[in-house]
């Protein structure tokens, strides 16, 4: 369930916005940390049309006793699909920050997407966001 969305303006030289959704499904639900990894990376090409996963990055660290999983992945991005999960117009250009925080009440789930330069002009505050995440 998304539990918010969040709107992020364009950097000058980008002219779409950027969206941060923050996703809740309850303890146990959401599927594991890889699938939902896998599915983020599979969102992305490269300009060859070759998946982006290899140069995907994921780091894992902790917050406040908190396990985070994030992933940093750029390209082609098809993942703004219609109705039924069909891929999307791929957008180049493109970058994805993603977080999965582990906590004892299930995970949660972040998902920043946009243009890369607007990502990359919020990529600082986007950490620390995740920084300033405590447990229940």
């Amino acid at each position: 369930m998304r539990l918010a969305t969040y709107s992020i303006p364009h950097a000058a030289a980008d002219s779409e916005n950027g969206e941060c959704g923050v996703y809740y499904f309850g303890p146990g639900q959401g599927g594991s940390v890889q699938a939902n990894l896998d599915r983020w990376i599979g969102q992305f090409f490269e300009a060859d049309g070759k998946s982006s996963k290899s140069a995907a990055k994921v780091e894992n660290r902790s917050v406040h006793g908190l396990k985070i999983t994030t992933v940093d992945v750029s390209g082609a991005y098809t993942g703004m699909g219609g109705p039924m999960g069909q891929p999307g117009k791929p957008m180049p250009g493109y970058r994805l920050l993603g977080a999965i925080v582990e906590g004892s009440q299930g995970s949660v789930f972040f998902k920043f997407t946009g243009p890369a330069k607007t990502v990359a002009q919020n990529q600082s505050a986007f950490s620390r966001m995740l920084d300033s995440i405590g447990p229940e």
